[in-house]
């Protein structure tokens, strides 16, 4: 039963997990996309595609690759990013045209009541009107627009769960992959070392110019440079500060209180009267009497909770309890810029309406100068040193710049010297090579033209600096026969000395396919038992358990035997026994869990089926 667990957490899951990503991309996105732009990169059947949406949804999809690259940008492929954003806006176009002519939809008063009934917009168990507008003003969306983004969602979910949820599977087909993953099988290993038929072995240079002709492929090499290097550290540089002053110290303080004044949000109010129910002109004469009532004395607080349809800052003077840039839009934003203390603004049309406005300035507490103290000279002692090390390093760019040598600053600093590095690739790891920063310097079009000057300093993400220079650059391809002339030499001994071992046990292997395992003559093969195992164990070598899983199940008192080749090592692989499970043995519960996972796996199968169709017959431009 273990192994079945194996299967749902192992290769299975993983498929899943990867093809899952492609519908998950198509839904729930629609509220990150505008309405359409006169600057389209498609037209899908003459819907566009607008840029702004594509270089959103390649930007999101960027974010998340990076965080498999541990944020390494230059181990992304910009270009499939690019492609894949632009596929994946493609078949949502097409599948939410395909949803409109099938009908797909709810209406509005179906959507309002989804929204009423979402746990996140109630307040003791209530639809709170308050939550819900500070929710719109959190996404920056109006009423209307979410609501239309929430039909497209739903029916974007409603047309992919028609195939992801109720595809059909036969109990044919659980049964086979239930038997095939919960199969076990019994392996005897036996171990024939090649380093000694390696020693007799010759090869001429024609055997490798043959050998080397047919295994092309497999002397291909990605990107790779020759690369020296020298690296300081602040703590390589002599002078170092300890002593802090007190005329620096106050200067801080001057700065750090300047900074908390600079620093500090104005407290923003404001009246909204909102258009939607009611004309543009109805919504600006609204606001014009509000204005006419504070210009003639009425306090702000008090139009505010007469006039301001925004009910989470109404029933508070109008004032929003924190304001952020972005939420309202620019116009909102500039007057808030604009405005000195007390003063309240003309009427700023918005997205949401008309907005009377008015700001404050807040109050900062700002701690004393004895309680920043401590902190203060720290910072300053880091400051100090910082700055020195950073003098050093500039110093030290100029001379190596000028000389084109890394040699300069071991010359200059002691404690450090310049290193080389063989071979390194985009996707290696160094401790220093693999910074960002570095390999910019190392993989740029510069390099690959045939520059080969030493770069200026770069700072490392330690803090320390580093000096590089490419020696020599290989690029992608398939190695000369020169270059790859010891490695086809290592390969074509290796295989020599497999086809010797090979030859050597060939009496005996034949014998396994004819006589019981108790009868062959296994001088030579030390058998050794190894266990039982099953596809999903992953406890094997991968070609020791291809060998093992594609032999024929043995008849009683006989094995089955083939061999699988490793580095320096020829492994004899037996089967003495398998053990299939039946699939109606398996506890109902698990039974279930295999069947919905291939009843998702074949939905997503028919589901890119579906969209490929529909991207056949679509014209796009």
């Amino acid at each position: 039963m273990e192994s079945f667990r194996k299967v749902i957490k192992g290769w299975l899951g993983k498929a899943l997990l990867i093809l899952f990503l492609t519908p998950l991309a198509l839904v729930g996105i629609e509220g990150y996309f505008s309405s359409g732009s006169k600057d389209a990169v498609k037209s899908v059947n003459g819907a566009e595609i607008s840029k702004k949406d594509l270089e959103q949804l390649t930007n999101s999809l960027k974010e998340q690759y990076l965080t498999y690259a541990n944020g390494d940008e230059t181990l992304l492929n910009q270009n499939f990013i690019s492609n894949k954003a632009l596929e994946t806006l493609i078949a949502r176009q097409l599948l939410l045209q395909q949803a409109e002519k099938l009908g797909i939809s709810l209406s509005d008063q179906q959507l309002v009541q989804m929204i009423q009934q979402q746990p996140s917009f109630q307040q003791n168990g209530q639809f709170s009107e308050e939550l819900f507008a500070n929710y719109l003003k959190s996404i920056g969306m109006t009423n209307r627009a979410f609501i239309d983004s929430l039909r497209k969602d739903h029916a974007l979910k409603m047309l992919t769960s028609t195939f992801m949820d109720y595809a059909l599977v036969s109990k044919g087909d659980i049964a086979q992959i239930a038997n095939l993953q919960t199969e076990q099988r019994t392996l005897q290993l036996a171990s024939v070392k090649l380093d000694d038929y390696k020693n007799a072995v010759k090869v001429t240079d024609a055997e490798l110019n043959a050998y080397y002709k047919k295994h092309a492929a497999q002397f291909k090499q990605v990107t790779s440079v020759d690369a020296d290097f020298v690296v300081i550290s602040p703590a390589n540089i002599k002078g170092a500060s300890s002593e802090v002053t007190e005329e620096e110290l106050q200067q801080a303080y001057n700065g750090f209180v300047q900074k908390q004044q600079q620093s500090a949000q104005p407290v923003v109010k404001h009246i909204l009267i909102a258009v939607d129910g009611r004309t543009d002109a109805e919504a600006k004469k609204l606001a014009d009497e509000a204005a006419a009532k504070i210009k003639a004395g009425t306090s702000f607080a008090a139009v505010a909770a007469q006039y301001s349809e925004d009910p989470a800052s109404k029933a508070n003077g109008g004032t929003i309890a924190v304001y952020q840039k972005g939420v309202f839009g620019n116009a909102f934003d500039q007057t808030v810029a604009s405005l000195k203390a007390g003063q309240v603004s003309a009427p700023v049309k918005t997205d949401y309406g008309y907005h009377l406005i008015e700001t404050e300035a807040s109050a900062v507490q700002v701690p004393s100068f004895e309680s920043e103290k401590a902190r203060l000279t720290q910072e300053v002692l880091k400051t100090k040193n910082a700055n020195l090390f950073s003098d050093t390093v500039n110093s030290l760019n100029d001379m190596v710049v000028s000389s084109d040598s890394l040699d300069v600053v071991s010359q200059e600093v002691k404690g450090v010297q310049v290193q080389t590095v063989k071979g390194f690739t985009l996707s290696a790891s160094h401790p220093v090579l693999s910074d960002a920063n570095v390999k910019v310097k190392l993989f740029n079009d510069d390099v690959k033209n045939g520059e080969r000057n030493v770069s200026s300093s770069i700072l490392l993400a330690n803090g320390d600096a580093v000096w590089v220079k490419v020696r020599n650059y290989h690029p992608a391809g398939v190695q000369t026969f020169a270059e790859a002339k010891e490695k086809v030499k290592a390969k074509l001994i290796e295989q020599k000395a497999f086809d010797a071992a090979k030859a050597k046990i060939q009496n005996a292997l034949n014998e396994f396919k004819t006589k019981p395992a108790a009868e062959v003559n296994k001088s030579g093969i030390n058998f050794v038992s190894a266990g039982t195992f099953t596809r999903a164990d992953g406890m094997l070598k991968r070609d020791i358990q291809r060998a093992a899983f594609s032999l024929p199940a043995p008849k009683a008192g006989y094995w089955s035997v083939s061999t699988a080749k490793l580095p320096d090592e020829l492994v004899v692989v037996a089967v003495t026994n398998v053990n299939k499970m039946d699939s109606a043995a398996l506890p109902e519960e698990q039974l279930n869990e295999l069947t919905k996972l291939y009843q998702q796996l074949r939905g997503q199968q028919e589901f890119d089926d579906y969209t490929r169709y529909l991207k056949a017959h679509a014209k796009i431009k």
